[in-house]
């Protein structure tokens, strides 16, 4: 085959697992061979669209069988695609679509208005809806000016669904996922063939994954660390994918013990909702092997709930930026390790470095820095931030704080970017202080994480008001509402007299979070009367 990338992994993948289950979806399975006639299919249509090498097609929709046939279809002709995530408002949306030059989009009938409503301005000529129960059979029509309508379901039962083998290298650009920056504006990150195929890899290595294990989808696929760890894994090894739109976990459950999946990924809140839901004692879990998880280190009291199921997890660290995985923890070492974010993967190298990028002695804290096949190579059309994302012998520079113990594993100790992580969303406050700041009584902001029992953190800001002005949580947060996803949507304001400073002028965040060891009980807090 000429296509030496992913776009290829279906149609070779159609003899050696043509009939087994790649994907169920709503009690409908769907096989290997039907994948690939639907993804070629796709890929035909995308061709008559104009979509060559290295155009872009974005996704933006819940799990679904839809999503693979875009991947699929996508890669296979040498075009990239943009998973979108589903929770940002138009405006976060229309940035990525002209950021990253899209041509047509992949959306769901429940997100169709949002899609719309994201397309003034940008490049999109065609639009593809996945249709639902009320829309099938429906033709397609023009909406907006310059942009076409078209239904999945017609295209990939009325077209071809001869393979297209393009010439694609492993290191032609497969994806691009935007993940948020310190400056506010997201940065594409360019995620090669190479990247997919070599963290995949890494995953089978490590993780254990076998062609009879069927991995519970309840993750946004449009996540890194869903894909990454989860989805191409199991299908390079022909396992099967039961694709969840959305989290309930009653229905997990019972999803468990109808499909006797043995792989789960999520992150701690996750599993602490499956626990403590009144079904977890009844529910047969007996097929469980393999748990996986991501964002932060599960708590030890629902570490220990599992084990007493006889159910242990593997832990680990990453970025979208390497594929996401860098380092895994093994259930063998999830207690005698706790709080540890594991040892690097097979193929990837992790160490820590000083502030002039030399190897930190053992137990020294310093940046967290990667290397390896799995680690991308640039943002798009980031060439600054591309340079300053590497030191000088060639590691990505993670921004993150950690140290090593003298058996090589990862303590990760600090978050140099500020980032906060909610539910396993990332949360970078730079974005949400640039657009509170817009507010004219407004002199000054800094949003931080406090702890959540929930979500693990959730962002609460800090503002400092002109003379005269009174601070309203609710006139803030309401012209927040449209502009941002709501996750990122402060749950929480203090008011201030003024905000710790360096002698620089820059914000000291670290006293913030000091004020705040616990979560609030109230949703505003008036601390001008405290010292910093």
């Amino acid at each position: 085959m000429l296509n030496q990338g992913v776009g290829s992994w279906l149609e070779r993948k159609r003899v050696k697992s043509q009939a087994h289950p790649v994907a169920i979806f709503h009690d409908q399975q769907l096989t290997y061979a039907q994948l690939a006639d639907q993804a070629n299919a796709l890929a035909h249509a995308l061709q008559e669209w104009g979509v060559g090498s290295g155009a872009r097609v974005a996704y933006l929709g819940e799990n679904h069988p839809s999503f693979l046939q875009t991947f699929f279809a996508t890669t296979q002709i040498g075009a990239v695609f943009v998973p979108l995530n589903t929770r940002l408002s138009p405006p976060e949306l229309n940035f990525q679509l002209l950021d990253s030059e899209v041509h047509v989009v992949v959306v769901s009938e429940a997100l169709r208005t949002t899609a719309e409503a994201a397309l003034p301005g940008s490049p999109v000529t065609q639009l593809v809806v996945v249709e639902d129960e009320f829309t099938q059979g429906l033709q397609g029509h023009p909406v907006l000016h310059g942009v076409n309508v078209s239904y999945l379901g017609k295209v990939t039962a009325e077209g071809s669904t001869t393979y297209v083998d393009h010439r694609v290298a492993q290191e032609d650009p497969a994806m691009v996922l935007y993940t948020s920056g310190t400056t506010g504006r997201p940065k594409g990150a360019v995620l090669t063939h190479g990247n997919l195929i070599w963290n995949s890899m890494n995953v089978l290595v490590d993780y254990d994954i076998v062609s009879t294990d069927v991995a519970l989808m309840i993750s946004p696929m449009f996540h890194v660390a869903s894909l990454g760890m989860g989805v191409l894994p199991t299908i390079l090894k022909g396992g099967t994918l039961v694709l969840e739109a959305g989290f309930e976990p009653g229905r997990v459950l019972e999803l468990i013990e109808q499909y006797k999946a043995t792989m789960i990924s999520g992150v701690p809140t996750t599993y602490q909702m499956l626990c403590e839901h009144p079904n977890w004692p009844s529910t047969d879990i007996s097929s469980l092997k393999k748990l996986t998880c991501g964002g932060s280190a599960v708590p030890l009291r629902v570490l220990e709930e599992y084990e007493r199921r006889g159910l242990s997890f593997t832990g680990g660290y990453g970025m979208t930026e390497t594929a996401p995985g860098a380092t895994s923890l093994q259930p063998d070492r999830s207690k005698s390790k706790i709080g540890s974010a594991g040892l690097p993967h097979f193929f990837t190298s992790v160490r820590i470095a000083t502030e002039t990028d030399q190897p930190a002695p053992t137990g020294e804290v310093g940046e967290i820095q990667i290397q390896g096949p799995n680690v991308i190579g640039e943002y798009l059309k980031r060439p600054e931030a591309s340079r300053d994302a590497f030191s000088a012998d060639g590691w990505f520079k993670s921004g993150d704080m950690g140290y090593m113990d003298e058996e090589g594993f990862l303590f990760i100790t600090d978050r140099l970017k500020d980032m906060i992580i909610s539910g396993g969303e990332n949360i970078y406050p730079a974005e949400i202080e640039q657009l509170i700041l817009q507010n004219p009584d407004i002199s000054a902001v800094a949003v931080i994480g406090v702890e959540d029992a929930k979500w693990g953190e959730v962002p609460l800001a800090c503002v400092v008001m002109r003379e005269g002005a009174q601070c309203d949580p609710e006139v803030i947060k309401s012209a927040l509402f449209g502009n941002l996803a709501k996750y990122k949507i402060p749950k929480y304001f203090a008011q201030l007299d003024e905000l710790p400073r360096t002698a620089s002028g820059k914000i000291r965040k670290v006293d913030l979070k000091k004020l705040f060891p616990t979560a609030p009980t109230i949703p505003f807090i008036d601390l001008r009367t405290k010292e910093l």
